[in-house]
């Protein structure tokens, strides 16, 4: 049985090892603040000189969900640090060539304005704007991985169909449920039910080769974006692909319940992402429809084995725990100094604790 508040604790505690360890001014620009790409740092971390950019839209993300957890000034003034932060150390506007990465950022921004009122329409616009123009007919529709390149993948078209669909547009809804749909038809492994990365494409339009490496936050957006769309209509089409694709990931992706680690750098968020998108199916799926209980309880599952066994295989360092990237064995401090790891160690507490906060944090209950 676990205790009452004992994840959202826990969760707390991951939170300030990150914000303590990582949370660093931008060039010492006043009022800014991103997260360091290591601990313990180099002075190439300390000034920033690598920009993990979709790093940073996570990190915004984490802290949106403390901030939900237990709201207070210095959360939401800490949050407002970071969007400026983005801002200042990408120059020379919001967005870049790579498509992923700015509907990541969209996705936090769009959070920062609705659950905390910091507005930024101009990078939401900017993103918005990017993103539409992403899709090309090319291998029959898709938006690309990045500006002038062949390759259209998932993890640009999951988390840019979740941005579209939240977008409370007619038309970007439209376009999300073209993108999922071709997802669907693309990239989505008949046999499995299980996500591949994503296609290389001629320049006629032809697809040249299909990249079928399976990477845990490709199902973690495609279920987003289903349990999104099945918000807006076609239900049980969307609910459907939702549940197959959570069937599959207990399957095949997971160890006693346990979502399988995918290394340290960007694999890092890889689970973390993952587990955010199964809670968000846990908590919507039963109000969509209450006859699916066992896949939202299937998702549960792998929520709260994972933020055990994460919690678990921690080590004690200085300011916090320090997770690994593989949660089902012992965390190892070489492999935990990157932020991302870090990250999807918070991530997947968070969204246990977001469980907790709804009574859903017991296995079976």
């Amino acid at each position: 049985m676990v205790i009452a508040k004992l994840l959202a604790a826990r969760a707390g505690v991951a939170e300030r090892a990150v914000y303590s360890r990582h949370l660093r001014r931008v060039w010492g620009v006043p009022g800014t603040l991103l997260g360091a790409r290591a601990w313990p740092p180099l002075l190439r971390d300390k000034l920033h000189t690598s920009f993990n950019y979709w790093w940073q839209a996570h990190l915004l993300d984490c802290m949106i969900d403390g901030y939900q957890r237990s709201p207070s000034v210095l959360r939401k003034a800490a949050i407002t640090k970071v969007v400026r932060g983005i801002r200042v150390r990408n120059v020379l506007g919001w967005t870049n060539d790579f498509y992923d990465d700015i509907a990541w950022l969209g996705l936090a921004l769009q959070r920062a304005q609705h659950e905390l009122g910091i507005a930024k329409p101009k990078a939401l616009d900017a993103i918005a704007e990017r993103l539409r123009d992403a899709w090309t007919d090319h291998a029959g529709g898709g938006i690309w991985w990045k500006r002038n390149d062949d390759f259209k993948n998932v993890p640009a078209n999951g988390p840019a169909a979740i941005f579209l669909a939240r977008q409370n547009d007619r038309t970007d809804l439209a376009r999300a449920r073209s993108i999922v749909d071709w997802v669907e038809d693309n990239l989505v492994d008949p046999a499995s039910g299980l996500a591949w990365d994503g296609l290389h494409v001629h320049p006629t339009g032809e697809v040249r080769e299909v990249e079928k490496n399976i990477y845990t936050y490709c199902q973690g957006v495609l279920i987003g974006a289903c349990v999104e769309l099945a918000k807006h209509g076609q239900q049980e089409k969307w609910l459907d692909r939702a549940a197959r694709t959570i069937t599959a990931v207990h399957d095949d992706l997971a160890t006693n319940g346990v979502i399988r680690g995918q290394g340290g750098g960007d694999g890092g968020l890889f689970a973390g992402i993952l587990t955010r998108y199964l809670a968000q199916a846990v908590l919507t799926i039963p109000e969509l429809d209450p006859a699916r209980h066992e896949t939202a309880d299937l998702a549960r599952e792998l929520v709260i084995q994972s933020a055990e066994a994460a919690w678990l295989n921690r080590v004690s360092a200085v300011s916090g725990p320090l997770f690994g990237p593989e949660w089902t064995i012992p965390a190892d401090e070489r492999e935990g100094r990157d932020l991302s790891v870090q990250l999807g160690g918070w991530m997947c507490l968070e969204s246990a604790a977001l469980l907790e906060r709804h009574g859903l944090n017991v296995t079976g209950a």
